[in-house]
């Protein structure tokens, strides 16, 4: 025990020297440049009116904050943000969950399913939006659900020129490419679970639906916590694909792209701002992730 107590640190230290290097400081940093008027290459002093002398005299408290409540482009896109959110978490884990129940019951050629449902994940983010502008702009507005198509749905149509249809489009675009790594966390849930309970709830006459929600819901808590903790962050944070599908037009920016976007849409660029909006994004992505997280591990212990 000694020998593993005296090399634990130097092992630990390379990881740990990263970790400081790569998320603290970066951190700290862009805590502070959120209370200053930084312009991204230098600071800016609004007591002279030019370059600041050292960045401490570019300080200018909640100002950035006070600005970033204030930008409608913000509000939009930080309500446009949880209306997605929400779409996106139930369907990407009522599709995930649907595809686990059905491979785990798949006898022969489980691996292959698994694998299928498995691939859109290894698609880039950009590359899919890409290909999925093609299927709404091409496919489902003039093959599939256009005039002479084979039905007609107007709401099916031109889906990433609307802001509502685009929420829709993006919570498909999501559920495509991330159900079938959730699957894969509720096929190991699932394979958890003692078939003892199935076949004491088959003897008592329990019906399938009965069964899946007094047996599997309770007994899957520990894999609702972690994909419902992915499926929230993820979803918050979700950028290449609204760039690739949507490019924001439409009033469809979402908080990461905004974030992107700020220092584009003021002159000169406001880093400032752009990181105050980024220090309240993630105060709100940690406050939701983690009551989400309290109350799924309150109900793990509850089953």
């Amino acid at each position: 025990m000694n020998i593993y107590k005296r090399w634990f640190w130097i092992f630990v230290f390379p990881s740990l020297l990263l970790f400081v290097f790569v998320i603290v400081l970066p951190f700290v940093m862009g805590l502070f440049n959120s209370f200053a008027a930084w312009r991204g290459t230098y600071y800016f002093d609004p007591s002279t009116g030019s370059r600041a002398a050292s960045a401490f005299n570019s300080f200018v408290g909640i100002t950035n904050y006070k600005a970033a409540f204030k930008d409608e482009r913000f509000i939009r896109a930080l309500w446009y943000t949880l209306r997605y959110t929400a779409l996106a978490v139930i369907s990407i884990n009522a599709a995930a969950l649907c595809m686990a129940i059905l491979v785990n019951r798949v006898v022969r050629g489980a691996g292959l399913f698994r694998t299928a449902y498995f691939l859109p994940n290894m698609l880039g983010g950009l590359a899919l939006g890409f290909i999925w502008q093609f299927v709404f702009q091409i496919i489902f507005t003039d093959i599939l659900f256009g005039p002479e198509g084979i039905l007609h749905v107007e709401f099916l149509r031109y889906m990433t020129q609307d802001s509502v249809k685009a929420l829709f489009a993006l919570a498909l675009l999501n559920t495509w490419q991330t159900a079938g790594y959730m699957m894969i966390i509720y096929i190991a849930g699932l394979n958890n679970i003692p078939r003892d309970l199935y076949e004491a709830a088959s003897i008592d006459g329990a019906s399938p639906w009965l069964t899946f929600r007094k047996i599997t819901v309770p007994m899957l808590m520990p894999s609702f916590t972690i994909v419902f903790f992915m499926t929230l962050a993820n979803s918050f944070k979700l950028l290449d694909q609204n760039v690739a599908l949507t490019d924001g037009e439409f009033n469809t920016r979402m908080l990461a792209m905004q974030i992107l976007r700020t220092v584009k849409d003021t002159t000169p660029p406001d880093y400032g701002k752009a990181q105050a909006q980024a220090v309240i994004f993630f105060i709100m992505i940690a406050v939701i992730t983690l009551t989400q997280v309290g109350i799924t591990k309150k109900r793990e212990m509850e089953a």
